[in-house]
């Protein structure tokens, strides 16, 4: 794991955790950096420093479509498993765009 060389100045936000600065720091670091982030205010702060991102399920479905895994929704199960927060309407609506039914 690589850490941040320098303390980018992000945006004092009480509610980003370790892990999702350290992301954004690292991202800051590369002009060709594209952020995993799932956590909203995250992602707020990551769009606000023009960031590219993707979520955890975008992740999924991009590896669907390469090829990398067959399919989605037992992913989805594992995740959830793991408390993994996935409303039911999301969980659908990815399943769709996975050309699963769910």
């Amino acid at each position: 794991m690589r850490r941040p060389k320098s303390a980018p100045v992000l945006p004092l936000v009480n509610d980003l955790g370790l892990g999702e600065t350290e992301v954004l720091a690292l991202a800051l670091e590369s002009s060709d950096a594209i952020v995993v982030l799932d956590d909203a205010m995250a992602r707020r702060v990551a769009e606000s420093l023009n960031l590219k991102l993707i979520g955890t399920l975008g992740v999924l479905l991009s590896a669907k479509r390469a090829g990398l895994i067959a399919a989605v929704a037992p992913m989805l199960d594992q995740l959830q498993a793991l408390r993994f927060r996935i409303a039911p309407r999301t969980r659908a609506a990815v399943l769709g765009l996975a050309g699963e039914s769910g």
